[in-house]
Parts: structure tokens; sequence; C-alpha cells
């Protein structure tokens, strides 16, 4: 049940934000005259609408996106001068601008979307990715000031009875040939905070961690914190040979795949894990990283989809680092739910930071300068818009609109493409998933 709830909010999510994405291109379109006859989330087969004013508001039958249609979004054929379809490109723009020229009802031609200034057109074409970073935003303060983030913390969660070696396997015992652990030799118990070390007010566990690992076997003194009081202890760590983490606190492996290990001091304890709030400061430095990582793998979209084949082709399995579509996040979203071991906050903000990146993932995607996306519209204006400046400075006659239509072919194979990889996503993510 809990991986059903799961998924139907990961859906219900999506359709959210895909329709507040819409209504980010819809609101300033309509507050700047321009008609919008359609405001739709899905495609396919209408499966409800209704008309309200002047804009038919309706559910597609196909939950994978939505569009608004803004009229007049190419300029007729006698604003661009008329240009000859010669080739089939041709006659598909020209089809294009006819067809936009339809759409325009008599004597409302200032209403149609090519007459706007390039801020404006600018302002409409990022209203809808803004608009997911916006929701983005929110989800992810509501996860780091609501819920908090997993943190190891002073507040012990185990003692160790004896020191084992570094590669011992997690079921190996204590046995009495082993030597004592030095902190339940002090007198350390599980459910101590550990208050200060060696004269030094701890604040977090990867400080004391990092005093603990750089002293050598020279007692030291120890306060912490046990059913509200404070105990005072003396502790003489020793020196073990331990692993090293990288920055994400990951075991550093070599060439062999086996931990790196160097001799560090050592008391045998062990954190507890607790939600923790964080700063209102670590929100826009969340939705940033976030942000940055999700560039750096559309950057590398080319090369992610021929690895997405490879794997398909030779049968073998996906890494974490592959692309996945909206079956893989719902099954994400389910596995999420259905953890053994997790209590509910944590399970709650970790859908919620998901979800968060998805919606980044909507923003950054919908930049890319190539139509039908988002980002091809704003490069249109921008050119559109720069000719403009270039013919100002120059005392030339203003130009008119830029024949946008012309982009349609283009637009028709990028949507194309999409598609492909879409199914190519719903298809791996069936057959051969992600593993987390």
């Amino acid at each position: 049940m809990a991986y059903l709830v799961a998924v139907l909010i990961v859906v219900v999510v999506l359709l959210l934000s895909i329709g507040l994405h819409e209504i980010g291109h819809m609101v300033p379109a309509k507050r700047f005259g321009v008609r919008v006859s359609h405001y739709m989330i899905g495609f396919g087969p209408t499966l409800w609408s209704r008309t309200k004013g002047e804009t038919e508001y309706g559910l597609k039958a196909i939950p994978l996106g939505g569009y608004v249609r803004l009229v007049g979004m190419y300029p007729p054929d006698a604003a661009v001068g008329n240009p000859p379809a010669r080739t089939w490109l041709g006659r598909l723009a020209k089809d294009a601008r006819q067809a936009s020229a339809e759409e325009i009802l008599p004597g409302q031609d200032d209403r149609a979307f090519y007459h706007l200034s390039t801020p404006k057109k600018l302002v409409v074409m990022l209203g809808g990715p803004v608009m997911n970073l916006v929701i983005a935003v929110v989800l992810m303060a509501v996860v780091l000031l609501g819920f908090g983030l997993p943190t190891f913390t002073p507040h012990l969660a185990g003692v160790s009875q004896c020191v084992l070696p570094a590669d011992a396997p997690a079921s190996q015992t204590c046995t009495s040939s082993d030597d004592a652990a030095p902190a339940a030799a002090a007198g350390i118990e599980p459910g101590d905070t550990v208050v200060s070390f060696a004269g030094t007010e701890i604040t977090s566990w990867d400080q004391l961690s990092g005093l603990i690992r750089s002293t050598g076997e020279e007692a030291v003194p120890v306060v912490v914190e046990r059913d509200g009081e404070l105990v005072d202890l003396t502790i003489t760590p020793i020196v073990a040979e331990r692993p090293v983490y990288d920055e994400f606190d990951e075991p550093v492996l070599d060439a062999a795949g086996d931990a790196v290990t160097e001799p560090v001091g050592f008391l045998g304890i062990t954190p507890s894990r607790e939600m923790v709030r964080q700063s209102p400061l670590s929100v826009p430095a969340a939705v940033a990283d976030t942000t940055w990582q999700t560039i750096t793998v559309v950057a590398t979209l080319p090369s992610r989809v021929v690895d997405l084949v490879q794997s398909q082709v030779n049968d073998t399995p996906r890494d974490e680092t592959s692309i996945i579509g909206v079956v893989g996040i719902g099954r994400f979203a389910g596995e999420i739910a259905t953890t053994d071991g997790i209590d509910w906050q944590l399970k709650a903000a970790s859908l919620l930071q998901m979800l968060a990146a998805l919606n980044i993932a909507l923003f950054v995607f919908n930049l890319i300068p190539l139509p039908p996306l988002d980002g091809g519209h704003v490069v249109a204006a921008l050119w559109e818009g720069a000719r403009r400046q270039v013919a100002r400075v120059r005392g030339l006659p203003r130009p008119g609109p830029f024949d946008s239509a012309k982009l349609v072919p283009l637009a028709y194979s990028v949507f194309i493409l999409l598609g492909a990889v879409g199914l190519l996503l719903i298809y791996a993510d069936i057959v051969n998933p992600v593993q987390i």
C-alpha cells in the first residue's frame, strides 16, 4: 500500500508541476494581452475540458507534459516578406505561419504573440521554467527547514567492546583475546552525548571524529551527558588502521577495489543519525548544487543516451548514474516508501527531495536552446531583439519580426527525438531498471 501511495504522490506532484509550469506561461501572456485559446495537461485525446472566458482548460490521456496555445506564435506571411516555399522545409514553415494566422480572430491581430516586445516574450517563455524552479525551492525548504537532513551526531548509538580489524566482517564478534575498546574501558555507554573532548567543546560528529583520529595514545579528558547530568571521564585512545574517507564520506578505494587505510586514533564509538533541521541559507545552496549537478547531466545527455542503448543491446546492468524516466522515478518513490529500518520522516524528506530534483530537471531541461523547448523560443526572441538593437544603433529601419516558423522542421525533429528517448527510458526502466 505504501508503495502505491508513494507512486500516486509522484504522479500528482508531477501533474501539478506540469500544470504550474503552463500557468507560468499563461498568466504573463494574458497580462500582456495575448489570447490563450487552450490550457491542457497531457497529450493525445481529451478526457475532460471546460471553456472559461476565451480559454479551453482540459486534461488529456497521456500525462507526459502539457501546453498552452498562445495565439499568433508565428508571424503571418505578410509580416515576414511572403517568403516562397520552394522546398518541403519551406512548405512546413509556410503551413505553420498560415495555421497560426488562422487562429487570430478578426480585429485581434494586435493580440497575437508575435507582436510582443522581446522582454515580454522572454517573460512569457521563461515563466514556465521559473515556476518549476520556484516549486523546487519550496519543496527543498520544506525538506531542509521542516524535516532536516539525516546527520551523524555526537549522541552515541553504540560503543564497541573490543578492537576489531578494519576489514573484519560485520558479523564478527569480540572474543577474550581481543583488546578492549578504549571507549568501553573508560566507561562510555550507548546513549551518552559527547559534550567535550580534550578540552574542546563538541558541536558535531565530524568535529569529534576529526579530533579522535588526530590523537595519539595519550590520555585525554572527556565529558559526556548521561541522563541529563555531565560525567567527567578520562580516555586513552589507541592508534589503529582505519579507512580513509573522501569529501562525501565514502571510503577511498585503491586500484584493486580495497579500502585504503591509515593509522589514526580510535575509541570504538558509533554516532547516532538524526534528522537535523538546517539553516534557511542552506536552501539556496542546496538548490544551486542540485541545479549544477542537473546541468552536468544535461550537458552529457547524448553520451548517457548512448550508454543506455548499449546497456539494453548488451543486456548489461545500468549503473547508478544512468538517466531514468517517469517509470524509474515512480519505482524509486515506491522503494523509498517501503524500505525497512527508516522512519517516516526520512522517507518523506527523501521523497520530497526527489520531487524537488525533478522540478529542477524540468527547469534546466526546458532551457535547452532548441525548439519546441522553451529555451528555443527564448533564443528566437533574443535573436529578434538583437536584430532590432543593431538596426537602431546603425540608424536602419526597424526590422520586422523574426520568422520563427523556419524553426518548425527543427522543432519536429527534436520532438521526435525526445519522444524516442522517452520511450526508450520507459522500456529500460521496466526491463532493466537502475538498482538503488
